[in-house]
C-alpha cells in the first residue's frame, strides 16, 4: 500500500472535521455522505473513497474529535496538583466544550450508537482517552493522601469521566441540577484536602477507620 499523500491527508481531515460539524449542527439523522461532503467542501464520492462507508467515517471522526479534545487539555491536566485543581480543570473543560458545541456532539454520538454499529466502539474509545488522562492525574494527586490505599484510580477515573458526561447531557434539561452535581464533586475534593491537612495521628486514625469499613 502506497504512503498517503499530503493532499489525501488534507482531504481526510476535511471530511473528519466536516462530519463532526454536521453531527453537531444537523444531528445524526441528517448526517449523510452528501451533507458531510458539503460541510467539508469536497466531492461526495471522496467519503467512500477514503472511508468506505458513512458509518466508518463517523467512527473515525469520533476518534479524531476525542484525540483533538484531549490534546487541547493535556497540559492543563498534567499541571493539576490536587483533586480540587483537577475538578477546576474539569469545570473549565465543561464550559469550553459546551460553548463549542461538543456536548451536543457527544449527545448525537450516544444517540446514534444503537443504530450505527461503528459508533458505539468509537465513542467508547474516545471516552477511554479521557479516562487515561484522568487516571494519570488521580494517581499522582492522591499519592500520599490518607485515602490513597483505599481508592482505585482506574475505577475512579471512569466514575469521574462518566459523571462529567452525565452532567454535560443533564445540563440541557436541568442546568441548576447539573450545577449542584458539580458542587457536590467540589465538596468531595474539599473533604480530601481537609484529610490531607490532618496531623499524622489523625491520618492514622482515618486510615484505620477506612480499613475497618472496607472489611
Amino acid at each position: 500500500m502506497s504512503p498517503e499523500t499530503p493532499k489525501a491527508r488534507e482531504t481526510r481531515t476535511k471530511l473528519l472535521e466536516g462530519a463532526l460539524r454536521t453531527l453537531t449542527e444537523q444531528g445524526i439523522a441528517k448526517t449523510s455522505a452528501r451533507t458531510v461532503a458539503a460541510a467539508a467542501g469536497v466531492n461526495q464520492a471522496l467519503v467512500f473513497y477514503h472511508f468506505g462507508t458513512v458509518d466508518e467515517l463517523l467512527a473515525a471522526a469520533c476518534r479524531y474529535g476525542a484525540q483533538q479534545a484531549v490534546a487541547r487539555y493535556r497540559e492543563r491536566l498534567a499541571a493539576a496538583t490536587s483533586l480540587s485543581e483537577l475538578l477546576a480543570v474539569g469545570r473549565e473543560i465543561h464550559a469550553s466544550e459546551r460553548g463549542g458545541g461538543h456536548v451536543a456532539l457527544l449527545g448525537q454520538l450516544l444517540a446514534g450508537a444503537p443504530t450505527h454499529a461503528a459508533l458505539g466502539p468509537a465513542t467508547a474509545a474516545g471516552l477511554r482517552l479521557w479516562v487515561a488522562e484522568i487516571e494519570q492525574v488521580l494517581t499522582r494527586v492522591l499519592a500520599g493522601t490518607p485515602v490513597a490505599e483505599f481508592v482505585d484510580p482506574a475505577g475512579l477515573a471512569r466514575a469521574v469521566a462518566a459523571s462529567f458526561v452525565g452532567i454535560e447531557l443533564y445540563e440541557g434539561a436541568d442546568a441548576a441540577g447539573a450545577e449542584a452535581a458539580l458542587g457536590a464533586l467540589d465538596q468531595l475534593a474539599a473533604l480530601v484536602a481537609a484529610l490531607e491537612e490532618l496531623g499524622p495521628v489523625a491520618q492514622r486514625a482515618v486510615r484505620h477507620r477506612l480499613r475497618r469499613a472496607g472489611r
